[in-house]
């Protein structure tokens, strides 16, 4: 009997009686827009976080990421969705989705713990005929090296007694137009019939799924996406730069270029880069070719760059200063904009925490506004919040635009204020606005 026989007879099994469709671990940014795909959908889902809070306010009707509101909740919770910390779940499940956050440690390197963790739960409750996904971005071989053989530790085998792939994650939190059912869905196997197993779920809610040669294609996909875009956003930010000294309007010309329709994308300069994909991921990668005794100097050289925004804006606000005759050291500074993108209230690894950094280093005395975020507070020290942005602005010493949320009119706060820094050009030939 092959392989895939075997798996279709534990298939069988598995849809014997009632269960669950899936189970989706990890209900951040990633899991829960799956978790509501999937239920939309008609499949019988299940959440599972190790954050209580998360699965209280989940059961409760209320969402606490931004793409989805209290009413999406609620909705999924009417077509059974339930959130649980009880790991047992898994043992009914037809298939799991693992969507946990993959960090940095302290010194740079992929810390997995969070997969670990989730793994072991799968493995403690694997059964015959079950499809098992890590999306989770991780560097190459992270599938076939470090979750397999803990799945395998109790004697089931990947390919034969179930299904084990990778699909890498393509949310883009706050975006108006693509979301997961929209995003073409990237799916590796471990085996060819792993493969199939995993596009057959993702088909059910995903309107384009593409089969990658296998798991190590499907992890290096992810990661060549987000390291063209760290690499490229390095590229733009060294040349503000310098672009300012050689009296060149670099949004212009970037906006000049992308008019051409061929063999140029357009990236933007900014205060460093923020998220949960682009200050971390191409570290994976980066990691897995040290490994190897090879440098990888494009990413080394991207992140270097890119991690030295937040100083260079600073050092501009200390330009501006100076040339109306103040010291950074007690001038007050208005931050506008907090989060890492527009219009949401994500701060993961935004660069403005660099900034504030630096700027309470040389004694500025710092303000922010923000319409997404009521609460700020950087290593232990609350961060003095205004609602008023064009009061504080008038008043400020100087104003930084760091973010440039839709409900903020960056033409009235440049009109506004005293004097405005300008890190995203939105004001470019304002006369109380500089940019980068």
């Amino acid at each position: 009997m092959t392989a895939q026989n075997d798996i279709s007879q534990s298939d069988r099994h598995a849809q014997g009686g009632e269960g669950t469709d899936l189970v989706v671990i990890g209900l951040g940014y990633v899991g829960l827009p799956l978790v509501r795909a999937a239920a939309v959908a008609g499949l019988r889902v299940v959440g599972l976080d190790l954050d209580q809070s998360v699965v209280d306010g989940l059961n409760a009707g209320r969402s606490h990421v931004d793409d989805l509101s209290d009413a999406q909740i609620a909705a999924i919770r009417a077509r059974g969705f339930t959130a649980t910390t009880d790991a047992s779940v898994i043992s009914r499940a037809k298939s799991v989705v693992i969507c946990v956050p993959t960090p940095l440690t302290e010194h740079g390197a992929p810390d997995l713990a969070a997969v670990e963790g989730a793994v072991a739960s799968v493995a403690a409750h694997l059964h015959p005929g079950m499809l098992v996904v890590l999306e989770s971005t991780t560097y190459p071989g992270t599938t076939d090296e470090v979750v397999r053989p803990a799945l395998e530790a109790g004697g089931l085998v990947a390919g034969t007694d179930f299904h084990l792939a990778f699909s890498p994650e393509r949310i883009d939190p706050g975006n108006p137009v693509y979301g997961l059912e929209n995003t073409p869905k990237v799916v590796g196997g471990h085996t060819p019939a792993c493969t199939k197993a995993a596009r057959k779920l993702y088909e059910g809610f995903v309107g384009e799924v593409v089969e990658a040669k296998g798991t190590r294609e499907a992890e290096m996909a992810k990661l060549l996406e987000n390291t063209y875009r760290h690499v490229n956003i390095a590229l733009v930010n060294e040349m503000a730069m310098f672009c300012r000294e050689i009296d060149v309007d670099l949004w212009d010309a970037i906006n000049c270029a992308a008019t051409k329709p061929f063999g140029f994308a357009a990236f933007y300069p900014g205060p460093g880069v923020g998220g949960h994909c682009i200050p971390i991921d191409p570290n994976y990668l980066s990691y897995k070719v040290r490994s190897l005794g090879i440098p990888f100097r494009f990413v080394e050289l991207a992140q270097e760059i890119n991690q030295r925004m937040p100083v260079y804006v600073v050092q501009r606000a200390m330009e501006l200063l100076n040339e109306a005759g103040l010291a950074l050291r007690g001038s007050r500074v208005l931050l506008t904009g907090i989060t890492y993108k527009p219009d949401i209230a994500d701060q993961r690894e935004t660069p403005v925490i660099a900034v504030l950094r630096e700027l309470r280093r040389f004694g500025a005395q710092v303000v922010y506004f923000d319409p997404h975020i009521d609460e700020w507070r950087v290593d232990d020290e609350s961060v003095e919040r205004t609602t008023d942005l064009l009061a504080t602005a008038a008043d400020a010493d100087l104003t930084i635009l760091l973010q440039a949320h839709s409900s903020i009119d960056t033409v009235q706060l440049a009109d506004t204020a005293t004097r405005m820094l300008d890190t995203r050009g939105t004001t470019r030939g304002h006369r109380n606005a500089v940019q980068l």
